[in-house]
């Protein structure tokens, strides 16, 4: 019997880690050997080491895939807990910010998009979209993309939109939305200067009008068109919430789905954001078109007006992923909490056989990834996969007598935090701390950011 031959040498060797692969595939004693930015090969205690340029042991912890957020808005940790929107319903909550966010600048959303993505590194996350759709001054979406190239991250920055105010029967302030022609000339613009649909992107672009409350129909179709020429994805908040019915049924003459199938969105390349209050009969339908849609668990519980059945959401064709949604509702953005939040959520729906670690695991991972058209390349770490990854590390306190199952123990236990995440082969946490030099001044100009911003607001 010939030798099992020694795999080639690599960038990184990631071993000794209980390792998930994917869903089908878990390897204890495992280890991951990362060239180029992808996954080169994976095997277990019994296969023979490569040689590596570095080495990271992970002492028996548990190592993943990395996470992936497929709904955040990353500029509102500016009003993080605001007190005068922490008691409200949704629109209640919008109509206190909605000023606030107006006296944004585009110092505001680079400072603001850098602290959310380190704060996702160390929460697990390699891959997170951003639903930017306040644009009260141009350049917005190029500060995005320089703080993601900035760290490394990888990014899925959406072109988002308002266009109609308070003055046109919408929620928002005038001074936060824009014309139709202004919103699709800069979406065409940002897809021409920032969408990378190339293997290993590090950075794309989506359209995302905000909701049917605040853009115009035109502005849909409008969007549906450019996605259909260009191939970039569609993202916007849907059925979030019974007022939504009213005001689709009102100004629509129709329920929110029917709206989206109208409009031409009804389509594989569409996810939405929460997506709670739909029928089962809806749900299917745009299952069956190839539509996802993203899971906010913390977000839905701070609003306390309920969320999607997720797994059920699943069993009827939808593609589902998770997210964590902006500040000022959730105020944390762990993906780890999320996925945390998603299994006790769907046990507490459904019972407690309905809903498995490594169930929420997928949703965050798998899930997420196909919301985003990237389930190929992210969300697994199978050989030619982008090699994202997270080493996880609990307290040994907490952990305590969790010896049968790494990864329920991963949920069940905790908090957990990501002891080492690696983008792209490349370590953005390390140590439990991320690889941020500039972290310090950007955290300084941020306060100053949010206190100008608030201080502003409450007069």
């Amino acid at each position: 019997m010939s030798p099992t031959p020694v795999p080639a040498p690599c960038d990184t060797l990631v071993h000794g880690a209980h390792l998930v692969v994917d869903r089908d595939l878990e390897i204890p004693g495992g280890w991951i050997a990362l060239r180029d930015g992808r996954v080169a090969a994976v095997g277990g205690p019994a296969d023979p080491l490569p040689a590596a340029a570095a080495r990271i042991d992970a002492g028996g912890r548990l190592v993943t895939p990395g996470l992936i957020n497929t709904h955040h808005h990353m500029y509102q940790n500016l009003t993080r807990a605001y007190a005068p929107a922490i008691n409200g319903s949704l629109f209640d909550w919008l109509t206190a910010l909605y000023p606030v966010w107006a006296q944004l600048d585009v110092d505001d959303v680079e400072v603001s998009t850098y602290v959310a993505i380190v704060e996702l590194l160390m929460g697990g996350c390699t891959t997170s979209s951003d639903h930017l759709y306040v644009h009260p001054r141009p350049g917005f979406l190029d500060a995005q993309v320089r703080a993601a190239r900035t760290l490394g991250f990888r990014f899925v920055a959406t072109r988002g939109s308002m266009t109609r105010s308070v003055e046109d029967g919408g929620l928002p302030p005038a001074s936060v939305v824009q014309d139709h022609d202004t919103i699709m000339a800069d979406a065409e613009a940002a897809i021409a200067a920032h969408h990378d649909p190339a293997p290993g992107a590090m950075t794309r672009v989506a359209l995302a009008p905000c909701s049917p409350f605040s853009v115009s129909e035109r502005i849909m179709v409008s969007s549906a068109e450019l996605s259909e020429r260009t191939g970039v994805r569609l993202h916007t908040h849907l059925a979030e919430d019974h007022d939504e019915d009213d005001y689709c049924a009102e100004v629509y003459g129709c329920r929110p789905v029917e709206y989206l199938e109208r409009v031409g969105w009804a389509g594989e390349r569409t996810w939405l954001a929460h997506f709670i209050y739909p029928s089962e009969e809806e749900v299917a339908r745009l299952g069956r078109a190839g539509v996802g849609a993203a899971q906010c668990p913390s977000s839905n519980m701070m609003i306390g007006h309920g969320t999607m059945d997720a797994l059920r959401w699943r069993e009827l064709g939808l593609t589902v992923g998770l997210g964590c949604d902006g500040s000022a509702s959730t105020d944390s953005a762990s993906m780890w909490m999320e996925t945390r939040n998603a299994l006790l959520l769907g046990r507490l729906r459904n019972g407690p056989a309905s809903m498995r670690a490594r169930d929420a695991l997928d949703l965050a991972t798998r899930g997420s990834a196909a919301c985003l058209g990237w389930e190929d390349e992210i969300g697994h770490l199978r050989p030619g996969a982008c090699a994202d990854l997270v080493v996880w590390e609990t307290h040994p306190v907490a952990l305590a007598g969790a010896l049968t199952d790494p990864v329920e123990g991963w949920l069940r236990t905790g908090p957990a935090r990501a002891w080492h995440t690696l983008v792209a082969g490349r370590v953005l946490v390390r140590d439990g701390e991320p690889v941020a030099p500039a972290l310090a001044e950007v955290l300084t100009a941020h306060r100053r950011a949010a206190e100008r911003l608030q201080a502003a607001a409450l007069g």
